[in-house]
């Protein structure tokens, strides 16, 4: 079973991913901020990371730099999603290493096959 670590602030959106993946047989981690999920990125090495965009603190393009440039962590496959729709985002958040860039709200097909691919 796959393990996907989900970092968003929102707990109603953490609760959509977490019912979405785990219908899909995805094993679920969560973390509340960049920081934290930097910690945890680097703690569980998951095999995919959603990763929100707009979080107090350290946004998501900074904890997506922070991963994907780690020794341990650079591996991981991060997946950005968020409600910043601009083609500038989606541009700077693959500079700072993501593999792909989702708006909200997601359609969950298009998630699940998304993780998949990323995965290969």
């Amino acid at each position: 079973m796959a393990t996907v670590l989900v970092i968003d602030d929102s707990p109603s959106e953490m609760a959509k991913f977490r019912d979405m993946l785990s219908k899909n047989n995805f094993q679920v981690l969560e973390a509340s901020n960049g920081e934290q999920g930097c910690q945890m990125a680097a703690d569980h090495l998951p095999d995919v990371i959603l990763m929100d965009v707009v979080m107090p603190e350290m946004n998501g393009f900074q904890a997506t730099r922070k991963i994907t440039r780690g020794k341990t962590t650079a591996h991981i496959p991060v997946i950005m999603i968020s409600t910043k729709n601009q083609e500038t985002d989606r541009v700077w958040g693959k500079r700072q290493g993501a593999k792909e860039y989702m708006n909200k709200p997601v359609d969950e097909n298009v998630l699940v096959n998304m993780i998949r691919k990323v995965m290969e």
